[in-house]
């Protein structure tokens, strides 16, 4: 568990504190005490990946029991299996949910980082219920139109974060097992386009298809060409070095 983050409270003039013990729902609960409400969450899925779609994902719970999620975690957490329940736990409770779908072609285009943020802001713009605050993972993303706060490991500590993180990786393995029945040969449905051992040698056997990230090292060099060089200090980009779910 993070330690205690001060939250901004616009509405007051005294800030509101999130205990060590408060839970995955704590976030939530300390923002509505301050008057902030409703509150999204957004995270995203496929970042550190080599080919295949970046997700993003974002999702409104309701105050109270109804917004209980059963078995509700960081995305990574949990089991396949888990991870469907849960998913359907978050569409059938969620007072709105969004999920938008940056292809890898884009993802080239923009920059990862870019990217992501891109996808982040779309997944908020999209929810049919306007958020008076938004929490995202681990780093603060503007042009929302709401304040926000990055919270440190978000998609463990504060319940909007992770279904928005379940509600990503969700729909992004499942676009994975589709396009593994188009390129079959190199086993999207198992890796979902992260750079493992077996991905990276059928890449060598195959080279890149049209769904792999042409700014990550390892399919250039399966494809032939030089690495990425920034700017005059010449830094060789490396996208798989991103972490990401």
């Amino acid at each position: 568990m993070t330690a205690p983050a001060p939250l901004p409270a616009p509405a007051r003039s005294e800030r509101v504190t999130v205990r060590r013990d408060a839970g995955i729902y704590g976030y939530e609960r300390a923002l509505r005490r301050a008057g902030l409400d409703p509150i999204a969450g957004v995270d995203e899925a496929g970042r550190g990946a080599c080919a295949g779609p970046l997700v993003a994902g974002a999702v409104v719970l309701p105050p109270g029991r109804a917004g209980i999620v059963p078995g509700l975690a960081d995305s990574k957490l949990l089991t396949e299996a888990a991870r469907e329940r849960v998913y359907a736990q978050v569409v059938r409770r969620a007072l709105a949910w969004s999920v938008v779908v940056i292809e890898s072609e884009e993802c080239d285009r923009l920059g990862m980082h870019v990217a992501n943020l891109e996808a982040l802001r779309r997944a908020v713009a999209r929810l049919g219920t306007r958020p008076s605050y938004v929490l995202t993972d681990g780093f603060p993303v503007d042009g929302l139109g709401v304040p926000g706060l990055a919270v440190w490991k978000g998609d463990r500590v504060a319940a909007c974060i992770a279904a928005a993180s379940v509600i990503a990786k969700v729909t992004r393995d499942r676009l994975m097992v589709e396009l593994h029945e188009q390129w079959p040969h190199y086993d999207f449905r198992t890796h979902k386009g992260y750079c493992t051992a077996e991905h990276d040698a059928a890449l060598v056997e195959h080279g890149p298809c049209p769904q792999h990230r042409m700014r990550f090292v390892n399919v250039r060099r399966a494809a032939g060409l030089e690495p990425l060089v920034e700017g005059s200090a010449t830094r060789v980009v490396d996208e798989s070095t991103e972490e990401g779910a």
